[in-house]
């Protein structure tokens, strides 16, 4: 990683008050933060906009990259969804119509700032990333271009949700876990002023836990459609470069992006990478110059040519000017300056003043990563493999290959606890995210084999069709492609899966008529694979896949018929046109000076990141999961300490048995104000015949001091998936 500190720009740091109208008819200020550079001339602004508040929650990885694309001449901006962090208002359900509304009239907003030339740019990863294709949709005329992280363009069948139509336990239970706590955070007074505790109570009355609504809405109607892009791709005018991950459970919404959106307007880029930004240098990598890339993004679509600065590859004949900072105190509605970046540099380019970067539209519409068979882990520094590129998708270099199945029909009636080496749900680069070695989900599945004798890459989705008889109304199905070496280890390739009901549709559920044979066709996850000769295509079918999905009491196992039952591979030849091929490269990673948040020592030892404890007499197997960084000290004196464990169990034999449960204690301490506050969460999920069972509970004091305490205990029905 590169730390840069020296800039075509001096920059300055501005917090803002940004109004947007609210629906009972008065004005609620969200909470920004804009890092701009110093100059008389106006510049494009980018905006990040998300609820993970930008005063301690984003604010390492905010100051990574905001001042960096403003030492390079643009007013990088983030702001806090309205009711998280300082901002005012009331937290709601994830991506709201208001939601949506605020970010397009913040866009409006700083089109009119005068530092603005009116142009504005979206950026984001996962939430951020998800909202600002959900903005572009609604078209604000100032949005020219969006770079979207890890997103989805689809609510329901791509994200933490829903897996292939089920339930998506781990996804589910944690995702709501997270946000109560998160929500449940107070206003910071540094930054909100003395009004902090009322805000706080506020926002507390207004709390309620995020799975009810998601496990109520079973099938794919009209909730999970909102704030869904691909209902109408033709809505985004911006031009979009999709960015994903082959590790991030979200790499699909590139695939689709590419293919749905103008090709004259869009890229998209999928790496090695988990559910991060391409540069953190988190496993597996290798990571990429993600912040120089998108500043080519940047230039082509927010500036002419005339206005590239020094230092971005081409030419400028605008004059480094010094401007003037302005602000009075941390809570100014007018700005504060809190910091100023004085170096200069004006590298890049040839040096006589002609463009060396022939555009970022000259890329190919799809580069990605190859990935080369390796063995099993659960992190790798580098995955083996290399950038290449297609210049139109779906590529005509890429052929459906089918792998007929052989054998007789066999029951597949996996035990419950299949799934326990399946690694995150949304795996963030820690030392136990990605799947280990496959052997034992293997030995649980009914398993078809292939030989590979010639290199096989394969780039897309595979797509799995099965010939299934049933005796009970429900049931779920799960597709793994894994690479098994000569030794008989196993990797994870991809994998999907379906919820049965939804085989004529996710909008729908459909009993499985008792005794019945039918053919199921569904797809597995993107991949960008090659299974080297000397290797076996592995494909694994069970029954079961706790705690990624939740099983049903009336579920049962399947006879699979081989017998019509197929798999196919995207198998890519190799192109023609070999231009792309070991020619696209990026820069190493770059970002600002450091925040400098200080992680305070602990005597106490590390818990596992992911353990599995079984126990042999009752038949139950459990999987704990910890999140414990510390106290991390910002340089403005908050002590900021976090931490949570889940837990997903389940019996071996019993579906009713699942159950997931998470709990959250978020320390936010200022000594020097006298401000101490504490959050402190639990969250559990069970189940029964026909319902969901849910308790949720949030006690938050200051100090010794009580605020608030409350508990919800709901069933919900569980209808379909």
């Amino acid at each position: 990683m590169k730390i840069r500190n020296d800039y075509p720009y001096e920059t300055r740091r501005d917090d803002v008050r940004i109004p947007v109208p609210d629906a009972s008819g008065r004005t609620i200020l969200l909470y920004g933060r804009v890092w701009r550079p110093v100059t008389d001339e106006p510049v494009p602004a980018l905006l990040e906009y998300l609820p993970y508040r930008l005063s301690d929650g984003t604010a390492v990885a905010d100051r990574q990259r905001h001042p960096w694309y403003a030492g390079h001449g643009y007013a990088s901006v983030r702001v806090d969804v309205r009711g998280h962090g300082n901002s005012e208002g009331v937290p709601g359900d994830e991506y709201t119509a208001q939601e949506q509304a605020d970010g397009a009239a913040v866009v409006e907003w700083l089109a009119r700032q005068p530092w603005c030339t009116g142009r504005v740019g979206m950026f984001g990863v996962s939430w951020g990333g998800t909202s600002a294709l959900q903005i572009a949709a609604l078209a604000p005329e100032p949005l020219k271009a969006v770079v979207t992280v890890c997103s989805t363009d689809d609510r329901y069948d791509n994200d933490v949700h829903r897996f292939g139509g089920a339930v998506a336990a781990a996804g589910t239970a944690s995702r709501a876990a997270t946000l109560l706590a998160f929500s449940a955070r107070p206003p910071d007074p540094a930054y909100a002023g003395d009004d902090w505790r009322e805000l706080w109570r506020s926002r507390l009355e207004a709390l309620e836990p995020l799975h009810h609504n998601w496990l109520a809405h079973h099938t794919r109607d009209g909730y999970w459609q909102h704030g869904s892009v691909c209902e109408d791709y033709g809505a985004i005018r911006a031009a979009v470069l999709a960015v994903g991950g082959w590790q991030d459970p979200y790499r699909d919404t590139v695939l689709r992006l590419v293919r749905a959106l103008d090709p004259a307007r869009t890229r998209g880029i999928i790496g090695p990478w988990p559910h991060e930004y391409p540069d953190q240098e988190h496993t597996p990598g290798p990571a990429i110059g993600f912040l120089q890339e998108t500043l080519r993004w940047w230039d082509h679509w927010l500036r002419d040519d005339a206005t590239v600065p020094a230092g971005h590859g081409g030419t400028t004949d605008r004059p480094v000017t010094a401007g003037t900072p302005t602000g009075t105190g941390p809570g100014a509605e007018t700005g504060t300056t809190t910091d100023i970046d004085t170096d200069t540099d004006t590298d890049g380019g040839t040096g006589d003043g002609t463009r060396t970067d022939p555009g970022v539209m000259a890329e190919p519409l799809l580069r990605f990563w190859v990935t080369e068979s390796h063995a099993p882990a659960t992190a790798y520094e580098e995955l083996p493999g290399r950038w290449d590129g297609e210049p139109v998708w779906p590529s005509p270099g890429v052929t459906p290959v089918a792998y007929a199945f052989r054998g007789p029909p066999s029951l597949v009636d996996s035990p419950q606890h299949t799934g326990l080496d399946a690694g995150s749900f949304t795996p963030f680069g820690e030392d136990a995210d990605l799947p280990p070695d496959q052997r034992d989900e293997d030995a649980k599945s009914m398993s078809f084999e292939f030989a590979v004798t010639e290199r096989t890459e394969i780039l897309g989705r595979p797509r799995v069709t099965l010939r299934l008889r049933l005796d009970a109304p429900h049931g779920q199905v799960v597709a793994r492609l894994c690479d098994v070496a000569p030794d008989g280890s196993s990797t994870l390739v991809t994998r999907g899966a379906l919820d049965l009901s939804a085989r004529a549709g996710r909008d729908r559920a459909d009993d499985w008529p008792a005794g019945a044979t039918e053919d199921v066709s569904f797809e597995l996850g993107g991949a960008g694979h090659a299974f080297a000769p000397g290797r076996r295509i592995r494909l694994a079918v069970s029954s079961a896949y706790w705690p990624w999905i939740w099983p049903r009491e009336d579920s049962a196992g399947f006879m699979l018929d081989p017998d019509g039952s197929f798999l196919e591979l995207p198998v890519r030849a190799a192109p023609e046109d070999a231009r792309s091929a070991g020619t696209i490269a990026f820069e190493e990673p770059e970002h600002a000076e450091p925040l400098g948040v200080v992680t305070a020592v602990t005597l106490d030892p590390p818990r596992p990141g992911r353990l599995v404890v079984r126990d042999v007499a009752k038949g139950e197997w459990r999987l704990e999961l910890s999140h414990d960084p510390g106290t991390r000290v910002h340089p403005d004196g908050l002590e900021h300490t976090e931490r949570s464990a889940e837990s997903y169990s389940i019996r071996e034999r019993d579906p009713l048995s699942a159950e997931a449960g998470a709990e959250w204690t978020i320390r936010l301490h200022r000594p020097d104000q006298g401000w101490d506050t504490t959050v402190e969460t639990r969250s559990e999920i069970g189940c029964d015949e026909e319902d969901f069972l849910t308790t949720d509970e949030v006690v938050c004091r200051h100090g010794r001091e009580v605020v608030f305490h409350r508990t919800w205990q709901k069933r919900i029905p569980r209808t379909a998936g």
